[in-house]
């Protein structure tokens, strides 16, 4: 029997949106149903004793079986993208801590770990806190389902913009399992397997492991390191105790990561690239290579690294029982993650700024409880349930200076000022800290006055320049003076490895929610759904912030020589005053902030869901739905988030790092055919409008959450299966987006400044998505075995905005597809199989996503997409 067959019984099992209750089967319930085969996507649901088709699931879902999962090479929840047009999986700066899902547009960003997912990420019902935290290699996959929109009323965590629920194979009550091994390019190379198997009449265990390595596809243009690799392993054990009556599944799982991620590629050279490069080459490096981003180069200081370290684990249990007419389950589970990470911030050659030994850790403890039944007589399918979530964030930030940091300010600061007046700077360069030889404050009078060249190799200081050309300052500071003195002498530069040392913060939260879903069978072919939850959060904020940057007591030192050099300073230019504060002191490093910080937050939310689903015949299936959704506010733990009074602002305080929750109102209209056996049409129009969206934004020095007043998401979604045969099946999905920022929002000040009433960055307007497998038989024991999928999606926005044409963005991709094949034999019951692969058949470059790059004023840098990959694959099932 091939395994899309013992699927069919199982499929979409956790899918409590429906009449079936599906998120609520039992294990007794989702056993293997052996059937002939039926027709497209007739993936069965079983739960509260019934069967149900996707067809006849009232709302909007991507479903896909272990088959379909295992010919497209899905290894993380990355690869799900690939198969399910309105989901989107984008990594920034890190694996761990910069993944990030969205569905129809909305999505959390992963660059603070603050931020909790508007995507919630389920495996075998327990929730993940953190894209990143589900990120790790997945076992062998049952199903796995993309429930779009808002989803709560009957899943244990809330979430406001969708929800994956993935399902890994089971125990088993016969002796099996498999062992895979595979070999690409780029050194890549995995094995993996498992074996399963009773141990008494009720019991039965499954053990599964594996490990996978691939070397890193972009080059460090100043050693022979490779940046994006892969090396990482997994064992999972479970047990599963069935009755008849009852059935408890123990679930225990370990993995680990030590990879180098995430390197970025430059895609706009800004006005501080010379100065970056000056200071690299006269160490014979690379500051920022230039080349094409296709290239896949990045220029990295030789004495850091992007060193990625990932610790994950956890219990989980799931207890089911039916006590009469009243099914009862049951899901405890505790999982702790850590990740230790260091990164070469500056992404450049030069040793400006690094992140060193920067650690999270997230522990979680969630319990969820369900009853469901039904009443009378079946006129009403009832449910309740209560969440409850524990969990403790901690995160060491460690922002440090680097060897060059002097360096590049004063190279900077020597190009900016050394321009002609007309280009804004004052014609003679001039440096802070000193880096270069100084000239005499004679020798620096005499070259003003155009009476004699600086010494060869030499930079004024800028007090120096200063003083000679304004009147006031000759006045107050004579020659011998105090501050005559103080402004012939380099300021106190940086020292490497200061800044963080560390910053320290600390997030409890406790949630608890209480959840009903009720379906009311009008007709045999009229019901409606009722649905609401009640939500209670509440978290605790501490921050220990220790900054120990040396250049921060210029700017804030009562000494009168400084008073009278910094007023002097902006008195002469502004910009040019909070220019060399943000270099010298930016608030990633500023002492100002030095301190301990507490802060709390309380919230209390009601939301629901309304829905009317008719079956006008047993092929034809229309809803129409109302879902009020809710993501909790939290903490940017980041300091940089603070306000300083020297730019204005009223100085640190806890409640600066806290950013509100956010709400939706989600409307929805479907539409679900079965026009014969072997076709099936899936239309849905959505309508989503977010109060306080939470959108993580870059502020030029850090990541920080901003709320955002209003944005709406609406669009049209369609998917057809067809499947004339049982060897073929032929899916194609379409999404049309429009998810904007609305117009009515002021952004004024903010990073998000001209983007009113425009697409969400890094949003496409149209994604179609195509799969064939086909697995033809070519003897009584042996199938071929093809598949080919694609993801194509229209160009997208991501990063900045082109002064010559504002609608384009600094950092864009055009439309562009992605293909994947395969092609290989296999037994007729698939323990057997060998294969060719392919991954980016076409080789396409596009960006994951961009970012405008830390003090390198105009540049922009890209997160560079996976080349061409390939290689083969064999499996042996026992």
């Amino acid at each position: 029997m091939k395994r899309v067959e013992l699927l069919a019984a199982t499929a979409l099992s956790v899918l409590v949106t429906s009449p079936a209750f599906a998120q609520d089967a039992t294990t007794t319930e989702a056993a293997p149903v052996v059937q002939e085969y039926q027709g497209a996507n007739d993936i069965v649901v079983t739960a509260t004793r019934r069967n149900e088709t996707v067809q006849d699931v009232p709302v909007a879902i991507t479903a896909v079986g272990g088959e379909l999962l295992e010919n497209a090479g899905v290894e993380d929840i990355r690869g799900l993208e690939q198969l399910a047009p309105s989901l989107q999986a984008t990594t920034g700066q890190s694996a761990a801590t910069g993944t990030s899902l969205s569905i129809r547009g909305i999505g959390t960003g992963g660059d603070n770990p603050g931020f909790e997912p508007a995507v919630g990420v389920f495996i075998d019902g327990v929730f993940r806190s953190r894209a990143g935290v589900a990120l790790a290699e997945l076992p062998e996959l049952e199903r796995v389902e993309v429930l779009r929109g808002p989803q709560g009323t009957l899943f244990g965590r809330n979430t406001s913009a969708g929800a994956l629920s993935i399902f890994t194979a089971q125990p088993e009550y016969e002796f099996g399992g498999y062992i895979e091994g595979s070999y690409g390019n780029y050194d890549a190379w995995q094995v993996e397997g498992a074996v399963t198997g009773p141990v008494t009449e009720a019991i039965a265990l499954r053990f599964d492991g594996g490990y996978r390595q691939r070397d890193g596809y972009i080059e460090d243009a100043n050693t022979d390191r490779r940046i994006n690799n892969i090396d990482r392993w997994n064992v999972r054990g479970q047990a599963l105790l069935d009755t008849g009556t009852m059935t408890f599944r123990l679930i225990a799982d370990y993995a680990e990561t030590d990879e180098v991620c995430c390197g970025a590629v430059n895609v706009v050279a800004g006005r501080t690239v010379p100065a970056i490069n000056a200071v690299a080459a006269a160490q014979g490096l690379v500051g920022i290579y230039t080349g094409p981003p296709s290239d896949r180069i990045q220029a990295i200081s030789p004495n850091r690294d992007y060193s990625e370290r990932v610790r994950d684990w956890g219990v989980s249990g799931e207890f089911n029982v039916d006590i009469g007419d009243v099914s009862l389950t049951s899901i405890t589970a505790y999982r702790d993650w850590r990740a230790l990470r260091d990164q070469d911030i500056d992404f450049s050659g030069i040793d400006r700024a690094y992140r060193d030994d920067y650690r999270v850790d997230l522990t979680d403890f969630t319990q969820e409880v369900r009853l469901q039944g039904s009443a009378f007589g079946g006129v009403l399918d009832w449910l309740v349930g209560g969440f409850y979530l524990n969990e403790t964030l901690e995160l060491r930030d460690t922002v440090r200076v680097g060897n060059d940091a002097n360096a590049y300010v004063d190279t900077l600061f020597a190009g900016i000022l050394g321009a002609p007046p007309s280009a804004g700077g004052i014609g003679i360069p001039a440096q802070f800290y000193g880096s270069y030889a100084v000239p005499s404050f004679p020798q620096v009078v005499a070259a003003l006055r155009g009476l004699a060249p600086l010494p060869a190799g030499s930079i004024p200081l800028f007090g120096q320049v200063l003083y000679a050309g304004s009147p006031a300052l000759q006045a107050a500071a004579p020659p011998g003076s105090p501050l005559f003195n103080y402004l012939n002498t380099p300021l106190a530069g940086f020292t490497a490895g200061q800044g963080n040392n560390n910053d320290d913060f600390r997030v409890k939260t406790d949630a608890i929610a209480l959840f009903t879903h009720n379906i009311i069978n009008v007709t045999d072919q009229l019901s409606l759904t009722l649905g609401a939850r009640w939500n209670h959060e509440s978290k605790k904020l501490d921050a220990s912030i220790n900054n120990n940057t040396a250049t921060c007591g210029f700017f804030y030192s009562q000494d009168p020589r400084a008073v009278a050099y910094r007023q002097a300073i902006q008195a002469a230019n502004p910009e040019l005053f909070a220019n060399f504060f943000l270099l010298s002191c930016n608030p990633a490093l500023n002492t100002e902030f030095n301190g301990d910080y507490s802060h709390d937050r309380e919230e209390n939310e009601i939301t629901g869901t309304v829905k009317l689903a008719y079956e006008f015949s047993p092929r034809v299936l229309a809803y129409a739905s109302y879902d009020r959704g809710y993501k909790s506010g939290g903490y940017n733990l980041d300091q940089a988030a603070f306000d300083t009074v020297l730019l204005g602002g009223d100085g640190p305080q806890g409640s600066d790092l806290e950013f509100g929750a956010e709400t939706v109102d989600s409307y929805e209209i479907g539409i679900k055919t079965s026009f014969s056996n072997s076709f099936t049409l899936n239309v849905a129009g959505f309508y989503a409008k977010y109060n306080d969206l939470q959108s993580l934004v870059f502020s030029g020095s850090n990541f920080v959450v901003q709320n955002i007043d209003s944005s709406t998401s609406k669009g049209i979604e369609a998917e057809a299966i067809i499947q004339p045969i049982q060897e073929l099946v032929v899916r194609f999905g379409y999404t049309y987006l429009d998810a904007q920022y609305d117009s009515s929002n002021d952004f004024t000040g903010t990073p998000l400044a001209g983007l009113e009433g425009r697409q969400i960055q890094n949003q496409p307007q149209n994604v179609v998505n195509a799969a064939l497998s086909w697995t033809p038989p070519i003897t009584n024991r042996l199938n071929g075995l093809f598949h080919v999928d694609m993801r194509y999606q229209s160009a997208v926005e991501i990063a900045g905005r082109d002064p010559i044409n504002p609608d384009r963005g600094l950092v864009r991709n055009e439309g562009y597809p992605l293909v994947s094949a395969r092609i290989g034999l296999q037994t007729d019951d698939g323990k057997i199989r060998g294969e060719f692969y392919v991954e980016n058949l076409t080789n396409e470059y596009y960006h994951i996503t961009g970012f405008a790059v830390p003090e390198q004023t105009g540049t922009y840098a890209g997160y560079p997409g996976t080349p061409r990959f390939y290689g083969v694959r064999a499996r042996f099932g026992f």
